[in-house]
């Protein structure tokens, strides 16, 4: 095979997300392309064995991969309910969902394991089954291969003479999962095992144990000589050199702050208050001390932008990051940072809302807050990352436009980005582009005020500590000449098209539009934003089609409206009810702009959009 879909699906307690996780980092160690989805509950843990606790993880692996996958070809489910969830998603109750229907999650020919232990009575009255047949009753054709595992036994027979109890060596189910999968794909137990060791290295009394589980269900698969085929690529692994890691969005963020903090010469500040699904990214910069990294865990949305506001004004790196909810409560020091001209990196990890919402889940639903959530006139510069592992270049960006302008940055990633993996060639800080902040000159010192500009419009950057240098910045507005407060209104209007050309000058310096996906026909073109790119690349290729994703927002690339306009069709894909389409709209009134939205929480299903497009058609 080329490329295979794998799904663990289990209780929230049953570790599905460190399983998954062990086995995409070890597919990456062995050269293979890898995209993820991790898939699970804001509750802390539902009641065991039922539908609302099954916690899942989603990982195409092999060459030329774009998405985590709309069809698994290998499920593991540890319960009756995740049997059920895995195999129909959201539909299992659906009065038509069977395998022919849309609503399967599976391919005809798929395999699919399942602990036979966990399949009593009780276990499928919990998991609302009217019937004593599970397979029966969830439509499962004849033509996939149920691999029927006693997980829960095995692995108590393997555990026991290691004196654990009874609950911790059920914690364990999931490595004789893992070291069956292992087999299954006749990846090299050593590596796995070396994976454990790393993960558990701060716990080493959980090596032993789990060590032995994997191994004893990689033998299982070996020496029982299991009625499935052991599956292997045909496609090649990775060949561009470099050093490689599986990386997940927020991590990659995290270290494109870093890299951004050591190009530029600034320390790095974040100024930030825990909110899923942005939390990591706090907890990998509090890690690292040893970068000069600082980190303040504030007691609230706003004083953590605040915070992050005092370390621009006094000439670091300031970032702050949080979901959409959080990004509300920021607004109005956002605000703050626009008419101070000070640079701020602004991350916004998207969920679903509005409210609380979905906090677990993916949606591209802040684009119009991150464009104009704010009072006034009042204009930032709006960039996207469009993968898990492109996170990393456009945390960079975001610093590198924020010191270099003199202006707030807000990047929205979301869910999908931050909690999945991908593939990484780790880069050498030397092939990063250069960071010029915007200090001020040397010849100005002694008469500089806070209006100097250069000749793009862009404010000098003096902080503290700088002798001669002395200023007052404010949140009132300020004489376009002196730097001092005033009301007058034709400065005033001066000052608000000042900061508006400042921002559109950005676009000067911003790559073009490419067509990233072009098939050389100009009947239909697909155009998302951010994190939609893997799902609209394999759609484009299958449908022959052309594709443009943006990354640049605010400002748009000089040439988007030359490059649009060459198509007859433009249908715009976006996880909301059309934010991007209607800014394109208002950019671009001539244009033939169509949409495609989705709300539901979860990445596109790649079929669905070739559906559509097709209908759209003909």
């Amino acid at each position: 095979m080329k490329n295979i879909v794998v799904r663990f699906c289990g209780d929230s307690g049953d570790g599905m997300q460190l399983t998954g996780n062990l086995f995409s980092s070890l597919s990456a160690i062995l050269g293979h392309e890898i995209s993820t989805l991790p898939d699970f509950p804001a509750e802390i843990r539902a009641p065991q064995g039922t539908l609302g606790g099954v916690s899942g993880f989603q990982v195409e692996l092999g060459s030329e991969v774009y998405t985590p996958g709309d069809k698994a070809d290998v499920i593991v489910a540890m319960n009756a309910a995740a049997l059920k969830v895995c195999t129909l998603g959201s539909h299992f109750n659906h009065p038509q969902a069977h395998f022919d229907d849309e609503f399967a999650l599976y391919h005809r020919h798929a395999i699919v394991i399942v602990d036979t232990d966990s399949l009593n009575d009780k276990d499928l009255e919990k998991a609302q089954y009217h019937t004593e047949n599970p397979f029966t009753e969830l439509g499962i054709p004849e033509s996939v291969q149920i691999v029927p595992v006693a997980l829960t036994t095995l692995t108590k027979e393997a555990l026991k003479d290691s004196g654990l109890d009874n609950k911790a060596m059920l914690k364990s189910r999931n490595m004789f999962a893992l070291g069956l999968i292992c087999w299954l794909f006749d990846e090299p137990m050593d590596e796995a095992i070396h994976l454990l060791e790393d993960k558990f290295k701060k716990k080493p009394a959980l090596i032993a144990p789990n060590t032995k589980v994997m191994v004893d269900g990689y033998n299982y698969g070996q020496n029982l000589a299991l009625s499935v085929s052991q599956i292997h690529f045909d496609g090649h692994p990775n060949e561009a050199h470099g050093t490689y890691t599986s990386i997940a969005g927020n991590k990659a963020t995290a270290w494109g702050l870093i890299a951004a903090a050591e190009k530029s010469g600034k320390h790095l500040f974040l100024g930030s208050y825990p909110i899923t699904p942005a939390t990591d990214i706090m907890h990998e910069l509090a890690a690292r001390k040893d970068m000069n990294v600082m980190v303040v865990q504030a007691e609230d949305e706003i004083a953590g932008v605040c915070t992050a506001i005092g370390a621009a004004f006094a000439g670091d790196l300031a970032c702050t990051s949080t979901s959409g909810p959080g990004l509300s409560l920021k607004s109005e020091a956002v605000g703050l940072a626009v008419m101070a001209e000070l640079p701020l990196v602004v991350i916004d990890v998207q969920r679903g809302g509005p409210s609380t919402g979905l906090p677990t889940k993916t949606e591209q639903t802040d684009l119009l807050q991150a464009l104009y959530g704010r009072n006034g006139e009042c204009p930032a510069v709006v960039i996207a990352a469009s993968t898990s592992a492109n996170c990393f270049d456009y945390a960079y960006e975001a610093c590198r436009l924020a010191l270099e302008n003199m202006t707030p940055v807000i990047l929205l990633t979301d869910t999908y980005l931050a909690n999945g993996t991908a593939l990484w060639r780790i880069p050498q800080l030397a092939e990063l582009p250069e960071i010029h902040p915007q200090t001020v000159p040397e010849e100005l010192k002694d008469r500089y005020n806070p209006a100097l500009r250069d000749e793009r419009g862009v404010r000098y950057w003096a902080y503290p500590g700088m002798e001669g240098y002395q200023h007052r910045n404010i949140g009132l507005e300020r004489d376009a000449e002196r730097g001092t407060i005033s009301t007058n209104p034709e400065n005033h209007e001066q000052m608000v098209r000042a900061r508006q050309r400042k921002i559109a000058q950005v676009a000067d310096r911003l790559p073009e539009l490419k067509v990233i996906c072009a098939n050389g026909q100009n009947e239909v073109l697909l155009v998302g934003w951010g994190s939609t790119e893997g799902h609209l690349h394999a759609a484009a290729n299958e449908l022959g089609c052309d594709l443009v994703q943006f990354n640049y927002i605010h400002p748009l690339p000089k040439n988007t409206h030359e490059v649009l306009r060459q198509y007859k069709r433009i249908v715009v894909c976006e996880l909301n009810t059309g934010q991007f389409a209607a800014y394109l709209r208002a950019n671009f009134p001539d244009l033939p702009i169509e949409q495609y939205n989705e709300i539901q929480g979860q990445p596109f299903a790649v079929e669905r959009i070739v559906n559509f497009v097709k209908s759209l058609v003909g």
